[in-house]
């Protein structure tokens, strides 16, 4: 006998929980049944047909009787638990023709809507708004598509040039502003408290991306960190910057300090959760947030503006920084934009290489 490789336990007292993250299924162990476990992890070989406990744990698929090579997941086990966890999320009834999908979606979305939906905001909602000017959409009438797509790059050597608070509007508006535009769009089985469009496609409908903005230096608003509030097209200061460079923030990318404006991208779990019951959800939090940042690149690169991203944030600094400790609001993405000389690489990255060169 072996133990099913896919498998982790979590403590919540007075059990031991085994969860089957490829099957999908929990256990909570009473302590012999845990005992048990631990002894036969210690050593399969003392599995025995005649003890109850043992075929209990064989049923569970806890105890295998052939042994199973995974693949060699080359990162560590919680990206594997993650993967596999979120993998083929077992449905009651599958539907069997287009009718029946259509009933039971319906009867789904019933259900979700039975229940409170989640606040337009959690955090910073009841603080002063400061509105902003309509979006310069006149200024990107000229501009291709295939333009934008080919000279969208990833810069990171910016210089202290300001950018103007009607590139923020716009940027805003089109990256996560609810469009006026597709008001009256709305599709006729949507409810009106989703019928909110943005430019970029959302899971369900649900917007569960929310921006904060890092403002250092944009003609006409006043450094610090701000909500963005999209229903209003309006900002909401949560503090000033904080005395530590931007670079700290982000992992030690200290290049990025001169960056005069840019954009923490978070998910609303809370959002998901009203509606999908199930871990795969998770994924779409940063599908949505590829999503979002995107359009804010592709936009930015058509204002004429230079841009960065980076998925490597120091999370609980960014988390106070914007208030969201110990909230199912979390912060997933940084995008930013602002003039430079168009350098992939900082002048010290590529001083370092030359040196090197010279010395080869």
């Amino acid at each position: 006998m072996h133990i099913n490789p896919c498998l982790f336990i979590l403590a919540r007292p007075p059990h031991q929980v085994v969860w089957n993250y490829e099957q999908h299924t929990q256990f909570e162990l009473e302590l012999d049944y845990s005992t048990r476990l631990a002894k036969l992890i210690q050593d399969p070989s003392r599995f025995d047909i005649h003890n109850a406990i043992d075929v209990d744990l064989l049923n569970a698929d806890i105890i295998i009787e052939k042994e199973r090579e995974p693949a060699h997941w080359k990162w560590d086990e919680l990206s594997r638990i993650f993967h596999l966890g979120t993998k083929n999320i077992p449905y009651a009834n599958i539907p069997q023709d287009v009718n029946e999908w259509a009933n039971l979606y319906l009867q789904h979305c019933d259900e979700v809507l039975s229940s409170p939906r989640p606040p337009a905001r959690i955090k910073h909602d009841s603080a002063a708004r400061v509105a902003l000017s309509p979006p310069l959409l006149a200024d990107l009438h000229d501009a291709s598509l295939a333009r934008a797509l080919i000279d969208r790059k990833t810069s990171r050597s910016f210089h202290e040039q300001p950018i103007s608070i009607e590139q923020v509007s716009t940027l805003l508006y089109l990256t996560l502003g609810y469009l006026s535009e597709r008001q009256g769009a709305r599709e006729g089985a949507c409810p009106e408290s989703l019928g909110a469009r943005r430019s970029s496609p959302s899971g369900g409908g649900l917007n569960a991306c929310e921006g904060y903005l890092y403002v250092r230096n944009v003609t006409g608003l006043t450094p610090g960190l701000y909500a963005y509030h999209p229903d209003e097209h309006a900002l909401s200061l949560v503090g000033p910057l904080p005395d530590a460079p931007l670079g700290r923030m982000l992992c030690g990318q200290h290049f990025i300090n001169p960056l005069p404006f840019g954009l923490f991208i978070t998910s609303r779990f809370d959002k998901l959760w009203w509606k999908y019951e199930h871990s795969r959800a998770y994924r779409m939090a940063f599908v949505e947030t590829g999503h979002v940042s995107q359009t804010f690149l592709m936009v930015a690169t058509a204002l004429g503006l230079d841009t960065w991203l980076t998925g490597a944030l120091s999370d609980q600094e960014v988390e106070r920084l914007l208030g969201l400790e110990d909230s199912c609001e979390q912060p997933l993405f940084f995008v930013g934009c602002g003039h430079g000389d168009g350098q992939v690489h900082c002048k010290e990255l590529m001083a370092l290489i030359e040196r090197q060169d010279a010395a080869s």
